[in-house]
């Protein structure tokens, strides 16, 4: 399994983006380079890991800064990857009377990280959107976290994958 499905950005008609709820989100770097390390190893050496150079601690501090700086926003689990983020944002509260996605609770946490991050390391970092998607039941949210927590591991079948050699 190299992506999950229905990656394009499409929005969920009828859903209310003012509730709460769980979000697949992935964040990825401008041009797709990789600035963020690079994975370790492979299946013959043991398990592939992801090895976080400087910008890359910078993008991991702030995503576990999420979880202390919302009161109602948490992140569930996630991944920093050479040229993108992979996370499951848990949303307790919704934005009220809110029924554009570009004015949510998730827009604006991304944007902030974004923002954050960029300044951060001196420049923008990122491509303008990103992924979201709407985690419907138990089961699909499985799926998603056994993606992120593997994700190292298929690096160089991951559609995002950009050998920077």
């Amino acid at each position: 399994m190299n992506e999950l499905p229905n990656r394009k950005i499409i929005r969920l008609k009828n859903h209310d983006y003012s509730s709460a709820g769980y979000y697949f989100i992935t964040i990825c770097t401008k041009d797709k380079q990789n600035p963020l390390g690079k994975i370790v190893g492979d299946a013959h050496q043991g398990v592939p890991y992801m090895e976080l150079n400087e910008m890359g601690n910078i993008v991991h501090q702030h995503i576990e800064s999420i979880n202390s700086a919302y009161d109602n926003v948490k992140v569930d689990k996630f991944v920093v990857m050479p040229n993108h983020i992979h996370l499951i944002l848990i949303v307790e509260g919704g934005t009220p009377e809110c029924a554009s996605p570009t004015k949510s609770v998730v827009a604006k946490v991304v944007n902030a990280f974004k923002s954050l991050t960029s300044r951060r390391v001196g420049g923008s970092m990122w491509q303008r959107a990103y992924h979201d998607r709407i985690i419907r039941n138990e089961k699909e949210y499985m799926k998603i976290w056994n993606y992120i927590d593997g994700n190292p591991a298929i690096w160089a079948d991951d559609c995002y994958y950009i050998n920077s050699i």
